[in-house]
Parts: structure tokens; sequence; C-alpha cells
């Protein structure tokens, strides 16, 4: 295990730079949800669920800039977290912070999870219980240690796979749309039906505040991840629609097929076809957990800096400037949530979790904006920010309000828990 340093965060290195940066909120967004929502919403909406994407979209933007501009104010390591820290307290920033950890650290169990499923087409050995943990394990190690051994090496693996995972899925629908001779028109569904669907195509976006945590190792944070931010949602908006629309196009609303993609693949170009996209599942599906390791155990990172978690959390390896502590540790439990299953609970509540973290980086920003003399809301552009900030926290909330009782119920669990190691870390000595 790498040392623990002292004082524990020496210097992280800037190695991340615009590229980079896209990328991880590119992966942190794009990872196992393309492969399954085509099917789901083509089923309940047609024609019209490309359009969908566009509409969440430009809701999203107005969540993504007052947080872009969060990040500009707050260029450190740990994102949201330091931001409601300066804002309200440690004890709010624990919550916000142990939320989002939860919500990741389930996806990242989860998708290795549909990472073993998926390889288990390829080699069905890969089905029986050793083979299957064995690849759990594996699968996790191999995105661990390049985060470990480097941020600049997970970043640049990280641009690799964004390139193999996104360019196929555009080939297959420029074709799929091609071979249906365009697309059809589709009137809008009532708007009682968006609300059901809010959760669904919201879980395409989040992720994108991925790039907020490593602030701390990007290269000219206060521009750079704006700019990355509004760039990168706006292009998985457009990316969705394709791809979605490719499905649509050819396939219509027949009955959903467990792998919507690789089922059009094989429609378009036969087993070859399907084969190319099952691999291009687990590039992406891998992709995803590169990213959510390079990010998320920045979280943890933050939290020990605070006094809210144990010192060790916050150690940086003497040779590589990783905090290679937290993330050993969410490699860790995440193989272990994903071996044995108790990852299922938890992953009901992560859209939700990710709203909640979302709506109190919202509310610290104003507060910060305050405190630092830059609020302006006497100006035009002060006055329409102030609207789309206003707008962003009615969609939060709005969307959250879709979420069942039993979801809110679990994530108040999980909150008491938090607060119980809060109060546990607050009590031990610290070396």
């Amino acid at each position: 295990m790498p040392k623990e340093n002292a004082p524990p965060n020496p210097a992280l290195r800037r190695a991340i730079g615009p590229l980079g940066s896209a990328m991880l909120a590119l992966n942190g967004m794009i990872g196992a949800g393309i492969f399954a929502l085509p099917a789901a919403l083509a089923a309940d909406f047609g024609a019209f669920s490309p359009f969908l994407f566009l509409i969440f979209g430009a809701l999203v933007f107005l969540v993504a800039a007052p947080l872009a501009r969060l990040a500009a104010l707050t260029p450190k390591t740990g994102g949201p977290i330091v931001a409601v820290r300066q804002a309200f307290g440690p004890f709010a920033a624990f919550e916000i912070g142990w939320t989002y950890y939860l919500a990741r650290l389930t996806a990242l169990a989860a998708n290795a999870v549909i990472f073993a499923d998926y390889a288990a087409r390829l080699a069905p050995v890969v089905e029986t219980p050793a083979w299957r943990a064995a690849l759990i394990i594996a699968t996790i190690a191999a995105v661990t240690a390049p985060n470990i051994l480097g941020v600049r090496r997970a970043a640049t693996a990280l641009n690799v796979v964004s390139a193999l995972k996104v360019l196929p899925l555009i080939a297959l629908a420029a074709a799929a749309i091609a071979s249906a001779g365009g697309l059809s028109a589709s009137a809008p569904p009532p708007a009682e039906k968006l609300g059901p669907a809010a959760l669904l195509v919201l879980y395409a976006f989040v992720g994108f505040e991925a790039i907020l945590m490593p602030a701390g190792e990007t290269k000219r944070a206060e521009t750079v991840i704006p700019r990355a931010l509004l760039i990168v949602i706006g292009g998985t908006a457009l990316f969705y629609f394709l791809v979605v629309a490719g499905y649509v196009a050819a396939m219509g609303a027949a009955p959903k097929p467990d792998a919507p993609l690789a089922a059009l693949a094989q429609s378009l170009f036969g087993p070859v076809g399907a084969l190319a996209i099952l691999i291009v599942a687990l590039v992406s599906i891998a992709g995803n957990l590169l990213s959510n390791l390079l990010s998320t155990p920045r979280v943890t990172f933050a939290l020990a800096e605070a006094g809210s978690l144990p010192l060790w959390f916050a150690g940086v390896s003497a040779r590589f400037q990783t905090p290679a502590n937290s993330i050993a540790f969410m490699g860790v439990a995440a193989a272990a949530l994903a071996l044995t299953g108790t990852f299922v609970e938890l992953a009901v509540v992560s859209t939700l979790a990710r709203l909640v973290v979302y709506v109190a980086s919202l509310a610290a920003l104003p507060v910060l904006e305050k405190r630092a003399g830059s609020l302006r809301l006497e100006s035009a552009a002060g006055a329409a920010f102030a609207a789309v900030w206003t707008g962003g926290i009615f969609f939060c909330l709005w969307a959250a309000s879709q979420s069942t009782l039993a979801s809110w119920r679990m994530l108040g669990l999980l909150l008491l828990v938090g607060s119980g190691l809060f109060v546990m870390a607050r009590v031990a000595p610290r070396k």
C-alpha cells in the first residue's frame, strides 16, 4: 500500500489538460446507459424519443452552467465538496460528499457486473461463479492500477477509450439512418408523460460532475473545467440523439431486446456487426469504470483533508503524486460490492443522490459569490445568470420529485450512516 505522507496533500500534480478534462466528463456520462436506453425509450416515445435528449440536455445546462462557475471559484480537488464546506461548514460538506461517493461507488460496482455479463456472451466460461469473480476482480484492478500509477497515465488511457467507444456507435447510427431513408417525424408526447421518463433520460447526463472532482489536478482549472463541461454536455446530447435516432429509424418500437444496439448491428451487418458492438460495449463500460476511479477517490481524499474521514484516506503516493490510498480503497470496496451483489439496493438511489449533490452545490454558489464580492445581480448578465441558477434549482427539485418514497427512505438511511462515520472521525485522534 502506498505510503501516507505528512502533510497529507504535499502537491497533487496538475496533469489533466483540456482534452483529458473533457474525456473525464464524457466517460462519466456515456457508460452502460447508451446500450439500454434506446429500446427503453422507443417503446414509450417512438420516433420522438431522440428529441428527449435535446430537451433534457438543454435543461441540464441550467445545472452545469452554475456548477462551472462554482468550479472557477473553488478550483481544488474535491470540487463541490470543497465549495459546500466553504459555504455551509464541514458537516454539510461531509454529508454531500458521502452521498455522492456512495452513488459513484455503487455505479462502479454495477458497471463491473455489467462488464462481466457482456463478457460472458463472448466467453461462456465467465458464467461460472469462480471465473465471474476472477473477471470482476481483474477488471477493477485493471482500471485501478493506472490511476494509482499517475493521473497522466489514467487520462491518456481515457482519451483512447473515449475514441474507441464513441466513433463506432456514431458510424452504426449513421448507417441505420441511411438504411431507413432518414428520420421520421413524430408529435411531442403529452407533458404528463415526461415526468416518469425524466430520471431515465437524466441517467444519460448524470456523471458530468466527475470533471469537478480532480480540479486540483487540472491545468488552468478556472477556464478548462467550465469550457469542457458545457461542450461535453452538448456533445453528449447530440451523441444520444444520433444513436437513439438511428435505433428508432431502423428498429421502430419493436419489442425491447436485451442488447438493443447489438440487435441493431445484427439487423444491419449480421453476426459480425453484433460481435463488433459487443466489443464496443465492453470498451465503453471499461472507460466508464476508468473515469469513475479517476474522479471519485478524490471525494474521500477531500473529506479526509477536511478531518471528516481518517487521515489515511488523504495519503498521497510519494512516487506518483496521486491519492493512492483512496484509489485503492475504492477499488477494493467496489470489488466487494460487485462480488456480493449488495450494491443493487444502493444503485436505486444513485440518480437521486446526484440530484441532492447538485442542489447543495447550487445553493453554495451565491454564498461564495457574495463572500468573494462577485455577486452582481443589478447587471443584465448577473440577472440572466441568476435566472439560470434558479432554473437549475427548480429542475433538480422537479426531477428528484419523480423518485419513489422507497428511494428517499434509502437515501435518508445512508445519510444517517454517513453522519455516524463523521462523528467517529471527529472524536478519533488524528496524528
